[in-house]
């Protein structure tokens, strides 16, 4: 005897807008988060692909990223806009970190630079949700970004 299962109910998530996209970055408090966004949505990564991202995955001489293991582990290579280059670029010569470019932020600058990790999954999506709380904006969040293009004017 089989048993009959009710069919799985996908749901797209809300997308964000343009000026949606743009209210997120300047509501930002911390260059990390400014940065992680437009990153995120610039380059149309989820939450965990962007923490994944590694100062060598940067091609700056291409403009291109190397996203590696995404959905279904697989490997990809995506245009890099000069805008998201200019903000990892002032990002990283804030913390110096030879490996990440979101390391994990606790602690001293020093301890910082030397960190062995990425920023913490579950901190960055609680600052998401602050984020867009502080913007007004009533979408439900996704609980991982999608991709959105940016407007040329961020």
């Amino acid at each position: 005897m089989s048993i009959v299962r009710p069919p799985k109910v996908t749901t797209l998530p809300d997308i964000f807008s343009h000026g949606e996209v743009n209210r997120l970055i300047t509501h930002a408090e911390h260059l990390r988060y400014r940065v992680f966004i437009l990153t995120t949505y610039s380059l149309g990564l989820r939450l965990s692909e962007t923490l994944n991202l590694q100062v060598s995955d940067i091609d700056a001489e291409r403009l291109t990223v190397h996203v590696r293991r995404g959905k279904g582990h697989k490997d990809r290579l995506l245009p890099l806009p000069s805008l998201t280059l200019q903000a990892l670029r002032h990002l990283w010569s804030r913390h110096c970190n030879p490996v990440w470019l979101f390391p994990n932020t606790v602690g001293s600058p020093e301890r910082i630079r030397q960190a062995t990790g990425h920023m913490d999954r579950g901190g960055t999506q609680s600052a998401f949700k602050a984020i867009i709380s502080s913007c007004g904006i009533k979408k439900k969040s996704p609980s991982t970004p999608c991709a959105t293009a940016l407007p040329p004017t961020c």
